[in-house]
């Protein structure tokens, strides 16, 4: 069977096109995965161009309806995880405490897949060179290494996002979330899924509400 060049160059712009509406309606500055979840996502949509745009049997129309089916799944599944937090936590996963006041978590090492030589060149990508230097380093989803070295009053991440709060944070700057919720009540703040993100800067709670 000839190759449609024409038929070809459609698809390739009806594939940019998807592209672009997945960058621009999802909210993404760019296609970099920033979890597992996004990673998956780009792979099939990468396979779904690549395999359909050469395959003469497969129709138009029939190549916009997986497009679209797909691009609903991505939508739903991002509703999903902004909407309902414990399927966030079982899609993206949890952030993971490594290390606590200059002591590895060995165990904790252990379940993120991570070895003492992943660990020390996380630390020096952070200009870090002994563990002794740590206050606390939490493995974000995303395989990122946040760290706040001793001696740093301010945590690098915030208390709350989403209505949950992050326990990492609490434990870094050694408070309790009875502490955490006893300030939002005297800020006016009822329950902690009513704030979009709260952030603890200099002793004090700053917060940004729904």
């Amino acid at each position: 069977m000839q190759l449609s060049y024409l038929n070809v160059s459609i698809k390739l712009a009806i594939g940019l096109l998807s592209l672009v509406m997945v960058i621009n309606l999802t909210g993404k500055g760019n296609l970099a995965p920033s979890s597992a979840v996004d990673q998956i996502q780009n792979f099939v949509l990468g396979g779904i161009i690549g395999g359909m745009i050469y395959n003469e049997s497969i129709s138009i129309l029939q190549y916009i309806t997986i497009l679209m089916i797909w691009f609903c799944l991505v939508l739903s599944l991002r509703w999903l995880k902004t909407n309902l937090h414990f399927f966030k936590k079982y899609v993206d996963g949890e952030p993971v405490t490594i290390i606590r006041r200059g002591e590895i978590d060995v165990e904790a090492c252990r379940k993120a897949g991570l070895t003492a030589h992943d660990i020390m060149f996380k630390l020096r990508n952070n200009n870090i060179f002994s563990i002794r230097e740590v206050k606390q380093a939490v493995l974000e989803q995303n395989g990122q290494l946040l760290v706040v070295q001793s001696g740093e009053e301010n945590p690098r991440y915030p208390l709350i996002t989403d209505g949950m709060v992050q326990e990492n944070t609490l434990e870094a700057i050694g408070k309790t979330q009875d502490w955490l919720e006893e300030r939002l009540r005297k800020m006016g703040f009822g329950e902690i899924s009513d704030i979009f993100l709260a952030e603890y800067v200099s002793g004090e709670i700053h917060v940004v509400s729904y």
